[in-house]
């Protein structure tokens, strides 16, 4: 399919679109807060720089737009020209060697789509919660040694 716009134009357009501080982001973040869930974003330090980091419980969450990172590529790759399915096909490499190397590091890696967070934040962030529930195991009660 060929583009109707110039280069040019596609190009301007193209550098408008934000990497990060995106409205889902956003959105992820001030439920996860509201929730008085502890995070940091954008940890450098981490593979794949995740968008938002659990650090008390090793958790990396991914905030994924669907077209970025192409949520069900194959049904729509061949809809893009060649420069677009490299570009995309390649995001997907990338994430999942990211993702290995962070569950090699001892984190719980989470992506979460942006049409999931527009159809159902709440399951979304419900989803976040209860995997911060299992990083930290039953609860210890008493005062033995174990």
């Amino acid at each position: 399919m060929a583009d109707i716009m110039t280069k040019e134009k596609r190009s301007a357009l193209m550098s408008r679109i934000r990497g990060k501080d995106t409205s889902i982001e956003l959105t992820v973040v001030r439920e996860l807060r509201r929730r008085s869930v502890k995070l940091t974003r954008y940890e450098k330090s981490l593979p794949g720089r995740p968008d938002l980091v659990l650090p008390d419980d090793r958790i990396a969450v991914f905030v994924d737009g669907d077209f970025w990172h192409g949520w069900r590529f194959s049904k729509w790759s061949r809809k893009l020209s060649p420069f677009w399915r490299k570009k995309i096909a390649g995001n997907r490499r990338r994430d999942q060697r990211n993702f290995r190397k962070l569950r090699r590091l001892g984190w719980r890696v989470f992506r979460v789509w942006e049409h999931q967070v527009e159809r159902d934040l709440d399951r979304c962030i419900n989803r976040i919660v209860s995997c911060r529930a299992l990083a930290r195991g039953p609860v210890k009660r008493g005062g033995g040694n174990g």
